[in-house]
């Protein structure tokens, strides 16, 4: 069955409504595939936006290769990194001339604005300076979450943005993928009745843990965020966005208990290179970046040229935080977190992010007076209590040229195309995470830090 010769426009009654606002595909009876229907604001450029990349690490590089795919819309005309590797990379993929080129993100400021916009993908205590000097200067922003490191620092940005009335799109790249869009559309159109709870939960997988939280560049969260604003805050706002009201009060609780040193095996070294005890280590860096070679692998800055890659990623391993122990290292991040949530109505929310889990993908529930929705970003299965009727929604491919799925369902290319045509249209409009729409999930975040270390629960203020 060729699913996308099938697409036409389909009417479907779920509970008390009719769904008919974007393209289904009937696959049998009680289940479709969809797509999310175009954004009706998007016109036709008349020239490609320009942008500055700010950090050409992993986030720098998705956002690039949209660019690279859709150089008609988008054109990378500059680079701030410092490692020398990712900037001789991001230039040569871009043909970025060497006057644009830069070591640190201050060196772009000292020359008179010269692109549309600049594309913050900096380590997360690196976002605050560089995006208020962009607003200064009159750049438009693609801002990679968390905004800021502080509260105080997320609504200096946006009130500096409001002031200079220059576009702030917070990369809360969820808001843009099909699955969440269709699960806030039929929520908002009462397919499940009245909302009256949600349960979300974020399986990170053991792997990406230690790979980020615990040996990586987010390990230290007074040097950097908190792990529910670094890898949470996309959580923390999908709930809030999906269901659509304010959130009230939140409650948190959560702590590091296994990536500590009195968990290390006996006879386990400093390094996995040399330690009597790897084979049998679940975390073993040798095992995961030198044999595996998955795509956590990036961080090391392996070129593609060399002889023995694996010798060459060992010795990396010998130097790099990335092959030492992970109970020896001097992370403090909670690897397992818990909130409760009161929104406006009546409506809780439980969330709960967990490191020891063997997959990953944001799985959710929500409950109504009327239905459920029950989804894993594959598909979203809706349960009518009148009919007993179970309908399931499946995302089909996502119509960007050149797109690939970068692990947030699609919502990564979808947000640059979305913010390059705001851009270039000078209408904010287009865009469903700029700063004001963003920032009450980061104060969600910064709140549930709070509870979480004085044990109280917390007034959600905006």
């Amino acid at each position: 069955m060729n699913r996308r010769n099938l697409l036409k426009t389909l009417t479907l009654s779920l509970g008390a409504t009719v769904i008919s606002s974007d393209l289904l595909a009937k696959v049998d009876e009680n289940t479709y595939t969809f797509k999310s229907p175009r954004n009706p604001l998007l016109k036709p450029l008349d020239k490609a936006v320009t942008a500055i990349t700010l950090g050409a690490g992993n986030r720098g590089m998705v956002y690039g290769d949209f660019a690279k795919n859709n150089p008609e819309e988008l054109k990378i005309v500059g680079v701030a990194e410092p490692i020398a590797f990712r900037n001789e990379r991001y230039t040569s993929i871009h043909s970025i001339p060497k006057k644009n080129r830069f070591d640190t993100w201050e060196d772009v400021f000292k020359r008179p604005k010269f692109a549309d916009a600049i594309i913050i993908s900096t380590p997360d205590y690196l976002h605050y300076a560089p995006c208020m000097k962009a607003l200064e200067m009159g750049y438009d922003i693609l801002l990679e979450k968390p905004i800021a490191p502080t509260e105080q620092e997320c609504r200096d940005i946006l009130a500096l943005a409001k002031k200079k009335n220059r576009i702030v799109a917070v990369c809360h790249v969820l808001r843009y993928a099909p699955y969440f869009i269709k699960m806030r559309e039929l929520i908002a159109k009462g397919a499940i009745g009245e909302v009256v709870s949600v349960q979300h939960f974020e399986p990170v997988e053991h792997i990406h843990m230690s790979h980020s939280y615990v040996r990586g560049n987010w390990h230290d969260s007074k040097k950097t965020t908190p792990i529910i604003l670094a890898k949470s805050c996309h959580d923390l706002d999908i709930i809030k966005w999906v269901i659509n009201k304010p959130c009230k009060k939140i409650v948190a609780m959560g702590d590091l208990k296994w990536f500590r040193r009195e968990n290390a095996p006996e006879g386990s070294g400093d390094r996995c290179v040399a330690c009597k005890v790897e084979r049998e280590c679940p975390y073993s860096a040798v095992k995961e970046y030198a044999e595996r070679q998955t795509h956590f692998l990036s961080v090391l800055d392996v070129p593609d040229n060399i002889p023995d890659r694996k010798e060459y990623i060992l010795k990396k391993l010998e130097t790099s935080d990335y092959g030492r122990c992970v109970y020896r290292m001097d992370n403090d991040q909670p690897d397992h977190y818990i909130t409760s949530i009161q929104f406006a109505d009546s409506v809780t929310a439980n969330f709960s992010m967990e490191a020891f889990t063997s997959y990953h993908g944001r799985r959710t529930r929500v409950m109504g007076s009327m239905g459920d929705l029950v989804g894993d970003m594959t598909e979203l299965v809706h349960h009518d209590f009148r009919t007993r009727k179970e309908t399931k929604f499946i995302p089909d491919a996502i119509e960007v040229k050149g797109y690939e799925d970068h692990g947030h369902g699609g919502g990564d290319w979808l947000l640059v195309r979305d913010f390059v045509n705001a851009v270039s249209q000078q209408n904010a409009g287009l865009l469903t995470s700029t700063i004001d729409q963003s920032i009450e999930s980061h104060i969600m975040g910064f709140m549930a830090e709070e509870s979480r270390k004085q044990g109280k629960i917390m007034d959600i203020e905006m």
